[in-house]
């Protein structure tokens, strides 16, 4: 029994390891907060190993991401009764963007992160697992409990909240509506 519980131990781990980096990149997208990502990353992968034994053959990630989701819903649906503190952002405007690639795409990537962190829960949730992890509508909807016309609905009003909140933060690129 101990060498099949190291068996599995080490399997996770294996996973862990793999995927860790993916899974706090996503979880930032959801929270919009890196310590929070990493609080939802650390309670997802708890409630994992517990199903271990019974989803790792079947492909942990499916699994994975509808975890993340339903703590993180949990975890929003708790926050309005208590104060939470909100965090200070850089201010980030188009001058402080230089001609170097990295600074540039580094700029970029802030900005996408603040737009995304200003948008209500829902949009925010439906845009990353649309757009970042490439789900389909109907996958999005059983994850979050609703229909696919509204997962269509939050994704078209939080595309169109991105773009006024990119168009007035970068006027010199240009943001196209579909």
């Amino acid at each position: 029994m101990d060498r099949q519980h190291d068996a599995r131990d080490e399997q996770f781990a294996a996973y862990v390891r793999d995927r860790g980096e993916y899974l706090l990149r996503v979880a930032v997208l959801l929270t919009a907060d890196w310590h929070a990502a990493q609080d939802l990353v650390q309670a997802s992968l708890a409630k994992l190993y517990c199903a271990w034994p019974r989803i790792q053959a079947a492909g942990p990630d499916a699994y994975m991401r509808q975890v993340m989701v339903n703590t993180q819903r949990s975890w929003w649906r708790a926050r309005w009764r208590r104060e939470r503190p909100a965090p200070d952002l850089p201010a980030v405007t188009p001058a402080d963007v230089r001609a170097e690639d990295f600074a540039e795409r580094h700029v970029l990537r802030l900005l996408v992160r603040q737009a995304l962190a200003a948008l209500p829960a829902r949009q925010r949730i439906v845009l990353v697992l649309r757009y970042c992890e490439d789900l389909p509508d109907t996958e999005v909807a059983e994850l979050l409990g609703c229909s696919p016309a509204t997962v269509r609905v939050h994704a078209h009003r939080g595309m169109r909240a991105l773009r006024e909140q990119l168009r007035d933060e970068l006027p010199h690129w240009e943001v196209h509506q579909p």
